[in-house]
């Protein structure tokens, strides 16, 4: 757009909406550019439809307002707060209405520490979504390991405070240190190697431990290829990297987080005093029990006696009472009881009667209170 000027006494004259117009076709013809600072005065609303903030320069103080549409900020998931630093893409607009200069953003991406933040963050779903973070992976610690495998750096103070907490709680621990970099680009790779060379020699735990540092100094703790590593260890892995405040990847692909060396150390043995008495309580246990076993078994031994020096006379009482019966029996069925209820048994000279015989024939008649000769009629 051409912005004409006014002839005024000799002097070209532009109005304020003319001037503003210049300024802003002048702008637009301006290409997109990066701009790097620190966000501040971050002003967001949900009844907006843009978000303000403004960029400031954190060694001259030098500022610059940022605006960006609210779809488009909400779309970037960045969280930004006030303080972080970031780049944004955007080009210069110029509000005519009211003579306001700002950038009118296309893109923000966080810079420095906020763009390892970022990154984590996208590594740290991208995993989860793999579920190697899911509670349904870890394994339990084993009671009383065989071998443990430490890594940890060279003369650190955190291998100490593992092998100082190891050795007071469970002297015969048996412990193999691998000591490798813990921070800088190696570290990753070398922590992995390591894992892998400790589940070779038969380590059945594994603690890996680093002290505090800065942000940059763990980073090697939420690479990539360590924290997959972690999840592929066929043993349990206690991780103890950092402050309790400081949570890289590795902690969440671990089976167990400790939130200092010491308790690591602590957590992959029992205590053995408190063994010793768990022990020395089984034993007992196993005595009352043994005891409990031997007196019911002498009870029921008594009980067998009992009964097996019983059982001979039980027996002949209860042959007695069926001979008895039988003999009762026997009686009420004999012929002489037959007699003594007033019958007689007659005889001819060879057999029973059992049909009246011709008259005169001689006869022998026994009855109850003995017998005597009689002829028939």
């Amino acid at each position: 757009m051409k912005v004409e000027a006014i002839e005024i006494d000799g002097r070209k004259v532009f109005s304020v909406r003319s001037f503003n117009q210049g300024i802003g076709s002048w702008l637009e013809r301006l290409p997109s550019v990066w701009v790097e600072g620190e966000v501040t005065e971050l002003r967001r609303q949900e009844r907006w439809a843009t978000v303000f903030f403004t960029l400031k320069d954190p060694e001259s103080g030098a500022c610059l307002a940022v605006q960006m549409p609210r779809g488009q900020f909400d779309g970037l998931r960045l969280g930004l707060a006030d303080g972080e630093r970031v780049h944004v893409f955007g080009r210069a607009s110029f509000y005519e209405q009211r003579g306001d200069f700002h950038l009118r953003a296309l893109t923000i991406e966080r810079f420095g520490l906020g763009a390892h933040l970022a990154a984590l963050e996208r590594l740290k779903e991208k995993l989860a979504d793999e579920g190697l973070f899911a509670a349904a992976r870890k394994r339990p610690l084993p009671r009383i390991p065989r071998l443990i495998g430490l890594v940890t750096g060279n003369d650190a103070a955190a291998k100490r405070d593992v092998l100082t907490a190891i050795t007071t709680r469970f002297p015969p621990a048996q412990v193999l240190v691998a000591e490798t970099p813990v921070q800088g680009p190696r570290a990753a790779t070398a922590i992995a190697a390591a894992i892998r060379e400790l589940c070779e020699h038969g380590a059945d735990v594994i603690v890996v431990a680093r002290g505090g540092g800065s942000f940059e100094d763990l980073l090697p703790f939420s690479d990539e290829r360590l924290v997959r590593a972690v999840a592929a260890c066929p043993v349990p892995i206690v991780t103890a990297v950092g402050h309790e405040q400081d949570t890289p990847l590795v902690d969440l692909a671990a089976d167990v987080r400790a939130s200092t060396p010491s308790v690591a150390g602590r957590l992959v043995v029992p205590d053995l005093e408190e063994l010793r008495a768990w022990l020395d309580r089984a034993h007992a246990g196993l005595a009352r029990g043994a005891r409990r076993i031997c007196e019911r078994g002498a009870e029921r031994l008594e009980g067998t006696h009992t009964r097996l020096r019983q059982a001979p006379r039980l027996a002949v009482e209860r042959r007695l009472s069926r001979l008895e019966a039988t003999h009762g029996r026997l009686r009420a069925l004999s012929p002489k009881a037959t007699l003594e209820r007033g019958y007689a048994i007659v005889r001819t000279a060879d057999a029973l009667v059992r049909e009246p015989p011709p008259p005169g024939t001689e006869l022998a008649v026994e009855v109850a209170g003995g017998s005597f000769e009689a002829k028939s009629r």
